[in-house]
Order: structure tokens, then C-alpha cells, then sequence
């Protein structure tokens, strides 16, 4: 027999008995803000790397990024923060000026 642990109740009850209402949800953010506590920087392989010389500061790589991983600098410039940034590359493939490439993290 399955048993499930009802949310907010320490009782169990058979799964067949289980309604789908009490079954806990996947997935969810109880807490606004709570990425910053993850620090997704140390599943990356590869980093992105500006060359400000091509950068017009457009900020697209800030607003595609789907982490808390591009910050902006004095100057209106972007970096990565490296505690954030997963390396997914989206900000590269997204930039409008091509002044983003990705390289290999260092071992």
C-alpha cells in the first residue's frame, strides 16, 4: 500500500485515497526572491565574455538572462556575475552586436 503525507499534516493516508487538492505541488517558490539563495554558478562549463568595443549598452543580455547572472556596470557596460551565471549562452546568442562569446571554464 502507497501511503501519502497530507501538506501542513503530519497524517498518512493510503494514496488511493488521496484527493488530486492535497497533493503537494512541484516545482513551486514558496518565497519571492529565493533564487539569490542558490548560487548556480558552479554547474557552468563554459562563461561569457564581453568585448566592450562592440557593446552599444543595449541591455539586451540582461533582459534575456534567466538568472540574477548579468549586472551592470558603471559606465552602462555588463558583466557576469560568476555566482549566478549558469553558462547557458543565451546572452551571446541573443546580443544584437555579437560582443558576447563564450569560452571554457577554467579547471
Amino acid at each position: 500500500m502507497k501511503v501519502m503525507t497530507t501538506p501542513g499534516s503530519h497524517l498518512r493516508k493510503p494514496l488511493e485515497q488521496t484527493t488530486w487538492q492535497e497533493i503537494e505541488l512541484g516545482g513551486v517558490l514558496r518565497e519571492p526572491g529565493s533564487a539569490r539563495e542558490y548560487r548556480v554558478g558552479d554547474w557552468r562549463s563554459q562563461h561569457p565574455v564581453w568585448t566592450k568595443s562592440r557593446c552599444i549598452r543595449c541591455g539586451v543580455c540582461w533582459t534575456v538572462c534567466p538568472e540574477p547572472a548579468i549586472v551592470e556596470e558603471p559606465g552602462g557596460y555588463f558583466d557576469m556575475d560568476p555566482y549566478y551565471c549558469k553558462g547557458c549562452g543565451t546572452c551571446a546568442r541573443e546580443c544584437v552586436t555579437g560582443c558576447i562569446t563564450m569560452v571554457p571554464e577554467e579547471e
